[in-house]
C-alpha cells in the first residue's frame, strides 16, 4: 500500500469531523447514485480484460504488431500515458505505446514517422466523438497511410467512445471494433475505464492489478480507514483563501506524466463557480525533483506563502546504479555521496527538500510508493480523484462538468465558420 506522511501541525489540526462527514456523505452518494461510475470502474472494468482476450485471439495481426498508437487528447490519453510512462521500463512486451495528443503540426509530422502501418494499431478516443484535434489527427493518420474505410485496413482500427456517439456511429458502418465508456464518467476520471485498460491491456501491462490496487485503496475509504485524505481535503478546503496553490513534486521521471495528469484532473474539477456564484478553485503545479530544486524551489521557499506542497517519491527503484568511488581533482566535495545509489540519492533529496519547506511552515505532505507497480499506480490513481472529489464537494462545485472548455470550444467552430 501507499505510505502517507503529513505535516500533523498543518492538517490534523485543519482536520473538522463535521465537513468530513458531509464531504463522505456527498461522494458516498455519488457512487451509489451512479452520479460519478469512477468509483466503480475498479471492479466493473474486469470485464473489458476478457473482451480484450477474446479480440486477442481472434485477430492474428497483432501477433505481429509493434506499436499502439493512441490519438487522443486531456482525459483520453494522459491517463494511459501516465501509467506508461511509470511502468515502461520494466514492461516485457515488444509492443510499445504511442500517443498523438496535441495537433502542433511539426510534432504531428514527426511522430508519424515513427511507425508503419503493417506492424500498428490505431485507437482513436474521443468520449463525445467529436473532438475537434482527435478527428483531425485521426483523419491525418487515415490519409497518409492510405487507410481504406472500405478493405482490410480496417481491422488495424479501434474507437474508444460513448454508445452512439458521432465516432461511434462512424465505427458501425465500417465495422471497426469499438469500446464504450459508461455514460456517468467524465473523461478526467476515465482512466480505469476502456480509456486506460483498452490500450494499456494492448501495450502488455497487468491491467488486473492496476484494477486491483485502485480497488483496495477506495474499499479502505469507504470502510473508513483512510482518515488521512479527509484530513488533508479539510485542510486544503479551509485554508483555499491562503494557500490557493498546491504543487505537486514528483521525485522520479516516470512520474511526470503522472503529474499532467494530476493537474487536467484538479484544474477541470476544482476550477468552477460555486453555488453562491463566486468563482473557485485551487491552482495545480506540476514540478520534478531534483531538477526543479534549482528552479521553482526557491520561490516556494521565500515568496508568496499561497501555497502547499505534496511529494511523491519511490522507496526502492529497483535499480541499484551507484556513484562510482572516484575522486575528480579540485571537487571532492562531492565524494561524500560515492558508493551510494542514486535511488538513495534521489530519495535523500527529497526528504532535504521537504524538511527545508516545512522550516519555514510551508505545509507538505508525502506520498511513498513502495515501487512503481501496477497495482500501486492504481492505488495512486483512484486517491487522487477521491481526493479531487471531496474537495468538490466541499467547495459546492459540480466537480464532473466543465463550461469553461465548452465554451472555448463553441467559440473555435465559430472562428472557422465565419
Amino acid at each position: 500500500m501507499l505510505k502517507f506522511k503529513e505535516n500533523r501541525s498543518f492538517y490534523a489540526y485543519a482536520y473538522d469531523e463535521t465537513l468530513a462527514a458531509n464531504a463522505y456523505r456527498i461522494v458516498k452518494n455519488e457512487k451509489e447514485s451512479g452520479e460519478a461510475g469512477y468509483y466503480t470502474l475498479p471492479s466493473v472494468s474486469k470485464v473489458l480484460i476478457g473482451q480484450l482476450q477474446t479480440y486477442e485471439r481472434e485477430n492474428d495481426f497483432l501477433e505481429n504488431t509493434e506499436t499502439i498508437v493512441v490519438i487522443g487528447i486531456g482525459g483520453s490519453s494522459l491517463g494511459a500515458k501516465a501509467v506508461d510512462s511509470m511502468l515502461k521500463h520494466k514492461k516485457k512486451s515488444r509492443r510499445k505505446l504511442l500517443f498523438f495528443e496535441n495537433f502542433d503540426p511539426l510534432t504531428v509530422t514527426q511522430t508519424i514517422g515513427q511507425f508503419n502501418k503493417e506492424n500498428s494499431l490505431f485507437i482513436c478516443v474521443s468520449k463525445s466523438g467529436g473532438t475537434i484535434e482527435t478527428i483531425s489527427t485521426f483523419k491525418t493518420i487515415l490519409h497518409h497511410f492510405g487507410i481504406g474505410l472500405e478493405s482490410e485496413d480496417t481491422k488495424r482500427l479501434m474507437v474508444i467512445t460513448d454508445k452512439d456517439s458521432p465516432l461511434s456511429r462512424f465505427a458501425e458502418m465500417y465495422g471497426i471494433k469499438e469500446f464504450n465508456l459508461p455514460l456517468n464518467v467524465v473523461g478526467r476520471f476515465s482512466v480505469l475505464s476502456a480509456v486506460g485498460i483498452v490500450p494499456l491491456y494492448l501495450a502488455g501491462y497487468d491491467v488486473h492489478a492496476l484494477l486491483d490496487g485502485a480497488e483496495a485503496y477506495e474499499t479502505m475509504f469507504f470502510e473508513g480507514k483512510s482518515k488521512e485524505i479527509l484530513e488533508k481535503a479539510c485542510f486544503m478546503f479551509r485554508n483555499r483563501d491562503r494557500y490557493t496553490m498546491n504543487v505537486l513534486f514528483v521525485y522520479a521521471n516516470a512520474l511526470e506524466d503522472f503529474a499532467k495528469w494530476y493537474v487536467q484532473l484538479w484544474a477541470e474539477s476544482l476550477g468552477k463557480i460555486d453555488a453562491k456564484g463566486e468563482k473557485v478553485g485551487l491552482t495545480p503545479i506540476g514540478l520534478t525533483g531534483s531538477a526543479d530544486q534549482h528552479s521553482f524551489l526557491q520561490l516556494i521557499l521565500e515568496g508568496p506563502e499561497n501555497k502547499t506542497v505534496t511529494f511523491i517519491n519511490i522507496e526502492d527503484f529497483e535499480n541499484e546504479l551507484s556513484i562510482p568511488e572516484m575522486t575528480l581533482p579540485y571537487i571532492e566535495k562531492t565524494d561524500f555521496i560515492n558508493g551510494r545509489s542514486f535511488g538513495e540519492l534521489i530519495n535523500a533529496q527529497c526528504n532535504a527538500t521537504m524538511e527545508s519547506i516545512e522550516e519555514m511552515k510551508i505545509p507538505t505532505d508525502k506520498i511513498t510508493l513502495p515501487k512503481l507497480s501496477e497495482a500501486h499506480c492504481g492505488e495512486l490513481i483512484i486517491y487522487f480523484e477521491i481526493l479531487t472529489s471531496l474537495i468538490g464537494a466541499m467547495s459546492e462545485v459540480n466537480t464532473y462538468n466543465q463550461p469553461g472548455v465548452e465554451l472555448g470550444k463553441m467559440i473555435l467552430k465559430e472562428k472557422f465558420q465565419e
